[in-house]
C-alpha cells in the first residue's frame, strides 16, 4: 500500500501547476494536461515517485544517516521546522548561507561564537561589561540564533538534503552537487530537476501540498529510526550518541574538496648571455 493516494495528493492542491507560459520543458513527462492556462500535475507519477523518495530516505536514515531539510520561503518555513524537529533531523528556514556544505567549518565557527554569546550572558560576564556592549552581544546573538537554530547539532555534513522550491534554494543545490550528497525535492512545472536525485512533482506553493509531502517524507524517515533503533538493541547495541566521534561515522564517505594536484612546470632552458660584440667603426669616406 502507497503511503499517500492521488486523491490525498488531489484534495491537498498538489496538481496545480505554474502559468503554462512560465513551465520547463523539461517537467514535460510529469504534466499532465494544460486548463485554462495552467499546467495540471500527472499525480499518478507523482505517488510513485513520493514512494521512491521516501524508500531512498529509509535507507539513508537506517544506516544512521541525516536529511537537511531546506525551505526559505513562507510557506514553507513553519511545517519543515515542525516536521525536522518530529524526525530528529536538522533544518534551515530563514537564509541559506553561502557555503553552508562547501564551507561547513566556517559554519561551525559561527555556532561556536553563539555559543559563547550565550555563556557571556550567565556567567557574570555582562555585570563587568558596559549596556553598550551588552546591546551589541544580544543583537549578535540573535541574529546567529535565528540563523543557525536549527543546525546547532550538525557537526558533519548532511547525508541528503530535502528541498521544497528548487529555483529559491538554487545556491544550496549546487553546493549539494558539487559534494555529489544526495538531493530529495519537490518540483514544480517550472523546475529544472537536471542533477536531482529524487524528485517529487507537486505544487511547491500551496501550504497543504507541502505539508503533505513533508509529513509522509518525516513519517518514512521516523519509521526507519526506529527500525534502527531496534535493530541495534536486538544485537545487544547502544543507540549512536550525538558525539563527534560518531558523527564522523554518520558523515559521507567522500572527501570534502578534491586534493589539489601539483602542477608540474618543465625546466626552464639556462639561458647563456652572448659577448658582446665588437664594435665595428666606419671609415670616413674619402673625399
Amino acid at each position: 500500500m502507497s503511503r499517500v493516494t492521488a486523491q490525498q495528493l488531489l484534495l491537498a492542491g498538489a496538481h496545480f501547476g505554474h502559468l503554462s507560459k512560465r513551465w520547463n520543458p523539461k517537467m514535460k513527462q510529469y504534466i499532465f494536461t494544460k486548463k485554462k492556462g495552467i499546467h495540471l500535475i500527472d499525480l499518478n507519477k507523482t505517488v510513485k515517485k513520493v514512494e521512491e523518495a521516501c524508500n531512498a530516505a529509509m535507507k539513508i536514515v537506517s544506516k544512521r544517516g541525516k536529511i537537511l531539510f531546506v525551505g526559505t520561503k513562507a510557506q514553507a518555513k513553519d511545517l519543515l521546522k515542525e516536521e525536522a524537529q518530529r524526525c530528529g533531523m536538522n533544518w534551515v528556514t530563514e537564509r541559506w548561507l553561502g557555503g553552508f556544505l562547501t564551507n561547513f567549518q566556517t559554519i561551525r565557527n559561527s555556532i561556536k561564537t553563539l555559543e559563547e554569546y550565550e555563556k557571556k550572558a550567565v556567567d557574570g560576564t555582562y555585570d563587568k561589561i558596559s549596556k553598550k556592549e551588552i546591546i551589541m552581544i544580544e543583537k549578535a546573538k540573535t541574529k546567529l540564533h535565528r540563523v543557525l537554530e536549527g543546525v546547532r547539532t550538525m557537526k558533519v555534513i548532511p547525508n541528503a538534503i530535502f528541498v521544497v522550491d528548487t529555483q529559491k534554494e538554487s545556491i544550496a543545490i549546487k553546493e549539494a552537487k558539487k559534494l555529489k550528497i544526495p538531493i530529495f525535492a519537490i518540483v514544480d512545472t517550472n523546475s529544472d530537476i537536471d542533477g536531482l536525485d529524487y524528485i517529487i512533482p507537486a505544487n511547491d506553493d500551496a501550504f497543504k501540498s507541502i505539508g503533505l509531502i513533508t509529513k509522509v517524507l518525516s513519517d518514512s524517515i521516523l519509521e526507519a529510526s526506529q527500525v534502527a533503533n531496534i535493530r541495534m538493541a536486538d544485537e545487544g547495541k547502544k543507540p549512536m550518541p550525538s558525539t563527534p566521534k560518531y558523527d564522523s561515522k554518520r558523515a559521507p564517505k567522500r572527501p570534502l574538496r578534491k586534493p589539489v594536484e601539483a602542477v608540474k612546470t618543465a625546466p626552464k632552458a639556462e639561458v647563456k648571455a652572448e659577448a658582446p660584440k665588437a664594435e665595428v667603426k666606419k671609415e670616413a669616406p674619402a673625399k
